[in-house]
């Protein structure tokens, strides 16, 4: 089958792979006949995660057709239409039964090496074996269409679990670092849950600019800090979310947030330190976090919200193509020339 590979730091490639099989009586193969390209594969294929070798097939957000199931696969079967998960839970361990799947000692993160587990095949493929398929894979409702479905597997999750990480009330001030994919979801989803103000910050203009026209506030970061002054009256920000990831973002962070403020980092960290402002965070009572979406815990609501047409998660779309010209799409992203990519295997 066809699939897209990493080649080396930076470059990827479509080849020949062997088709997946069964290995286990809870896998189920499915058709892929969407998968995205997340930001998150940008730091794959630049080599910021352990475990990546020539010839691993990238991608981890997908909607497809079951094809087969294994024996213990209880809830789907061939020919059901599926939206996916980017990582694998089990769904019966203590952190699963508590709504916790991204700590799942069974975690397997489609298309990213080793860094967050064992090694598994990505999903930018024409076919991808599914771990734990019951609990990674559900029902695409008819409700839903699969690139909508495509953004609640990962980047919609992810910014829906930063505003609830972020315990958001009605009336806030909300900074959102970052005009990525991530980021503007992450904006969209502060606004449903009743931000009073959102703010995104991000240098491209073109981010800034989609930002606006979607009912956000934006500002290249140098002027951040007098925006938020002022919309705040010199408190800053009730919460920050931080969608980029690295030391420097969540910097900007603590510097945005008031006294008190509540500051959650969504976005991916390759650094193993942080010089942490312990004086200051203490003398203002910040919290800081980090927060991973959970697509397996936050997809029923999140399919609610975009069958009702609350949110509508397609909007950050502004590329899509075949498998042959995803490498070209891996290279308008990283250079910030699209926001968002869809790819057709």
């Amino acid at each position: 089958m066809h699939a897209l590979t990493y080649h080396s730091p930076g470059r990827v490639v479509v080849a020949d792979v062997p088709m997946p099989v069964i290995g286990a009586p809870t896998d189920a193969i499915v058709k892929v006949t969407l998968a995205g390209i997340c930001g998150t594969d940008l730091h794959v294929v630049r080599g910021d995660f352990a475990g990546m070798v020539p010839g691993a097939v990238v991608g981890h957000e997908f909607v497809g057709e079951v094809i087969t199931v294994g024996a213990s696969v209880l809830h789907l079967r061939p020919g059901d239409r599926v939206m996916g998960s980017d990582f694998t839970a089990c769904g019966h361990c203590r952190w699963c039964d508590g709504g916790n799947h991204w700590h799942c000692r069974e975690r397997g993160f489609f298309g990213t090496g080793s860094a967050f587990g064992d090694r598994l095949s990505g999903a930018q493929a024409e076919y991808v074996r599914v771990p734990h398929a019951d609990t990674t894979l559900a029902l695409l409702p008819s409700s839903c269409p699969p690139e909508a479905a495509i953004l609640i597997g990962d980047n919609l999750a992810t910014g829906w679990a930063a505003v609830e990480r972020a315990a958001l009330e009605p009336g806030d001030c909300v900074a959102v670092i970052g005009g990525g994919a991530v980021g503007q979801l992450t904006a969209l989803s502060a606004q449903i849950a009743s931000a009073g103000i959102v703010v995104v910050i991000e240098p491209n203009a073109r981010r800034r600019a989609f930002a606006q026209s979607h009912g956000s506030l934006a500002a290249h970061p140098d002027e951040a800090g007098a925006l938020v002054s002022k919309l705040t009256d010199g408190a800053g920000a009730d919460v920050v979310i931080e969608a980029v990831g690295g030391n420097g973002p969540i910097d900007l962070a603590m510097s945005l947030a008031r006294p008190r403020g509540r500051i959650v980092s969504i976005g991916t960290h390759a650094a193993e330190t942080y010089a942490f402002p312990v004086a200051r965070a203490f003398r203002d009572e910040m919290t800081v976090s980090f927060a991973i979406g959970d697509p397996i815990r936050l997809r029923t609501r999140l399919l609610r919200l975009v069958a009702a047409g609350a949110l509508d998660p397609t909007v950050v779309i502004d590329a899509r193509g075949t498998l042959s010209d995803a490498p070209d799409l891996y290279r308008q992203l990283e250079t910030q020339q699209r926001l968002k990519a869809i790819v057709i295997p």
